[in-house]
């Protein structure tokens, strides 16, 4: 008697289960690592009575780290995967954390934060996206948009953190952050999985021909531009790109490390401003949907420089807020969050339109390594201005005039490569 056995696709295609397992790693470490870290800038300098411009630094040192990492980690992902990379960063992650809790000067302060640096790239943008972009093709901008909402919701951890730092103190805060990292990082990576074609699919779910041919079927084939590390180097169309977005990564990395700072120097109280903080990252949840969803309809260097639109206006908001002018605040996190948000989904869709999925963790990585210029330089920038001129007011309009620089430079953008 023969059985008539029929192959059935899982009903949910696993894609989706490794844009959920990093959506909640780019939570986490968004949260804890990015945003989090304004939330004891001040408990650190009423304790150690380091200037700004010093404790700024370690948040330069973060951005320096991550992106001299940036293409050695591209090229790792590219050959090993993503789930080894976030496995080991975890553990190293966690031990920077608790480094960080116990530091008792300047130089060890600095020393924990390259540990955290080092393990936090690993869970950095290049990995996750490159994890993500894997698996989706035709649906990879609303795909990167989910997954990198996590780092948006990351700031639902800031109030969280600045909790925990007024009830027991920063250094015991840090130890709690590290034990927690362990318990929801680590069984996460074990979701990840590196190629659909190591698993019998293609890209946004479609089955391989080596599953259809047992029915008899033909897979359809689709046509994408393969470029080399090299050749995208050699590219305008990469320069123009990275140099963008290391207008807005300077920008950014200096808004979220002096948000809290900055707005008690103008009067806002602490409890309200850890609020601000958290809402940048959770406005951003639009633009990365949003703009996601507009990256798979229309031209995507159009929709990025839309987006750097939205950056600007709000920075204009920002400087001009004061304890009589609170409100304007409110468009500010609107139209920052929502800008970076849109930039920070559209980044993937971006190299893999131009430059294809081949190489896209090492040309990722390389991109990422030359906006570390913009993560080191922004907040060390922001800092220096309030030292000497005990405000900050000038530097968000210096930003402003940045983002629009960025604006023409994407839109310039020559499109010989672009596949959309």
């Amino acid at each position: 008697m023969r059985l008539n056995l029929t192959w059935k696709p899982p009903k949910v295609f696993y894609g989706w289960w490794v844009v959920a397992a990093c959506f909640f790693i780019a939570l986490y470490v968004g949260g804890v690592i990015f945003y989090g870290f304004t939330a004891i800038f001040e408990p650190l300098a009423d304790e150690f009575d380091w200037s700004y411009a010093q404790i700024s630094f370690a948040a330069s040192l973060r951005g320096l780290e991550i992106g001299l990492l940036a293409p050695l980690l591209g090229v790792l992902v590219d050959r090993w995967g993503p789930r080894r990379l976030i496995f080991v960063g975890t553990i190293i992650t966690s031990l920077g954390l608790i480094v960080l809790g116990r530091t008792t000067s300047l130089g060890m302060f600095y020393g924990a934060f390259i540990l955290v640096a080092i393990g936090m790239s690993t869970s950095s943008s290049t990995v996750l996206m490159s994890a993500v972009a894997n698996w989706f093709r035709r649906r990879i901008s609303i795909a990167t948009g989910i997954m990198i909402c996590g780092y948006g919701f990351g700031g639902l951890l800031v109030p969280v953190i600045v909790r925990l730092t007024d009830m027991h103190g920063w250094r015991t805060a840090m130890g709690i952050l590290a034990m927690a990292m362990i318990a929801i990082c680590m069984p996460l990576s074990l979701l990840v999985r590196h190629k659909p074609g190591q698993y019998g699919y293609l890209p946004d779910g479609e089955v391989s021909g080596a599953a259809l041919a047992d029915k008899g079927c033909v897979p359809a084939q689709t046509l994408e531009v393969d470029v080399t590390a090299k050749q995208a180097l050699r590219s305008s169309a990469f320069w123009h790109i990275a140099l963008a977005l290391t207008c807005q990564s300077m920008t950014l990395s200096a808004v979220i490390t002096h948000v809290m700072p900055y707005l008690s120097s103008i009067g806002i109280a602490r409890a309200t401003s850890s609020l601000v903080a958290s809402a940048i990252p959770l406005a951003s949840i639009g633009g990365r949907l949003g703009f996601g969803w507009l990256g798979d309809k229309l031209d995507r260097t159009r929709v990025t420089a839309g987006a750097f639109a939205l950056l600007s206006l709000g920075l204009l908001f920002f400087a001009c807020a004061s304890t009589g002018a609170a409100w304007l605040l409110v468009p500010f996190f609107v139209l920052f969050g929502i800008g970076y948000g849109g930039n920070n989904t559209l980044r993937a869709s971006l190299i893999r339109g131009f430059f294809g999925i081949g190489n896209f963790g090492t040309i990722h990585g390389f991109m990422i390594a030359i906006m570390m210029l913009g993560n080191i330089t922004g907040p060390l920038l922001a800092g220096h201005v309030f030292d000497n001129w005990g405000s900050y007011k000038s530097i968000w309009f210096v930003f402003a005039g940045l983002a629009v620089g960025a604006l023409l430079m994407v839109a310039t953008t020559p499109h010989q490569h672009s596949q959309n």
